[in-house]
């Protein structure tokens, strides 16, 4: 009886164990097909490669701030200009190549003055038109290395080009054009979406 009594024991024991294990395998099984489920929702690193749009938010950019982000494998600018910026622009036209961004780097509803949709916030690919290096931003006025005629912008320090805060080039550096504005458009007042365009009207 006694026996009989132990053996009894040690079968419960070992369904208790058999059904745990069972259902942890049974749990840890769904938890690793649902991963690949949950990743495909997500653009592939292929499909972001090729350009995928990329929403960014924009509402906790202090004024004076530079973010940057990925888009097609290059890296982005979004700055948020302040008045003062915004002011030095016309200031600079007569130093610079392409003043009035002829040269068909921008959509066409970002060819203006501060070649942006709203005039603070301004998006532009960060790599220089000369050789692909990535400028440094430079928002202080005048510093020593820069020259007096230096308001505030992007210097590449490979070549020495120089763009204002707007990424027009000054005239006479080794970059031939202004930085490129990538298609772009406002899905809110605090998000944007980078390889999107918009029409000439903003809407």
């Amino acid at each position: 009886m006694a026996d009989a009594a132990l053996n009894q024991s040690v079968d419960a024991k070992k369904r208790r164990f058999l059904l745990t294990a069972t259902g942890v395998v049974g749990g840890v099984g769904a938890a690793a097909a649902a991963v690949p489920f949950v990743m495909s929702l997500w653009p592939s690193a292929r499909a972001r490669a090729a350009g995928a749009p990329v929403e960014v938010e924009i509402g906790k950019i202090e004024p004076g701030q530079l973010i940057t982000v990925e888009w097609r494998g290059k890296v982005c600018w979004v700055l948020n200009r302040t008045t003062p910026m915004l002011a030095s622009l016309p200031k600079l036209d007569s130093r610079l190549a392409d003043p009035n961004s002829n040269a068909p780097q921008q959509p066409p509803y970002c060819k203006n003055e501060h070649r942006s949709i709203k005039e603070a916030m301004w998006v532009a690919i960060g790599i220089c038109t000369h050789l692909g290096c990535s400028p440094t931003f430079r928002p202080e006025i005048a510093p020593a290395d820069l020259g007096p005629d230096w308001l505030g912008g992007f210097f590449c320090p490979c070549h020495q080009s120089k763009f204002d805060l707007a990424g027009r080039v000054y005239r006479g550096a080794p970059a031939p054009t202004n930085l490129v504005i990538p298609p772009h458009k406002y899905l809110s007042d605090t998000k944007i979406v980078i390889g999107v365009g918009q029409d000439s009207k903003g809407s």
